[in-house]
């Protein structure tokens, strides 16, 4: 197991794991990702948009409505999913296992003004599974916090090419993005910023 970069909270950060090449090819394969199941802005439960632009590839894909949020085999428009890229699943299998695979890769786009309020990843079956972030693009400023909602919290800028695993005593702690800083990147054409999240469903 390689040694992240610093801890935050049992949250490992890997600062600048992916290098500029590595970040252009995945940015690339996610092109195609979008392409075959384009981005759409999901709404929470209470009736309000989320301020992220969002798609998934894999088996599953993540979804919010007033009917709440969950887990879903097709895209809105009714096409299953596109697969995983092989370059994120290769992130998966150096950071996390080589035995099992993620069900889902979450596609999160922010622009100027985007954020993701604290909170935890509790859908899936079996939290003895990590869950894997990915940030390509402009900054985002990254909030930790307990595993019970309130609290104090910590907060940490993360660059593009970083990777975040959380597991363990982690794996249900509270977490956000507050804001991302604009024109931080150049990876993105027209700037911001897409995050990927790899979680085990079933």
């Amino acid at each position: 197991m390689t040694d992240p970069t610093l801890t935050l909270r049992g949250v490992h950060i890997y600062k600048g794991w992916l290098d500029g090449g590595a970040q252009e090819a995945l940015r690339d394969a996610l092109r195609e990702v979008v392409r075959q199941a384009p981005l759409f802005s999901p709404m929470t439960p209470y009736g309000k948009p989320m301020s992220v632009r969002m798609t998934s590839a894999g088996k599953y894909g993540w979804y919010a409505d007033r009917g709440g949020y969950r887990y879903v085999p097709r895209h809105p428009d009714g096409q299953p999913w596109p697969p995983i890229p092989e370059d994120v699943l290769a992130i998966w299998r150096d950071l996390v296992s080589d035995r099992r695979a993620p069900d889902c890769c979450l596609v999160n786009v922010y622009r100027e003004g985007a954020k993701m309020g604290m909170h935890q990843d509790r859908d899936e079956a079996d939290f003895g599974w990590p869950v894997l972030s990915v940030s390509l693009g402009d900054d985002a400023l990254f909030r930790v916090g307990g595993t019970t909602r309130g609290g104090k919290t910590e907060s940490i800028w993360l660059g593009s090419g970083d990777v975040v695993v959380m597991g363990g005593d982690a794996r249900l702690i509270y977490h956000g993005i507050d804001r991302i800083r604009p024109g931080s990147s150049a990876l993105l054409k027209g700037g911001g910023r897409i995050n990927l999240t790899l979680r085990v469903v079933d």
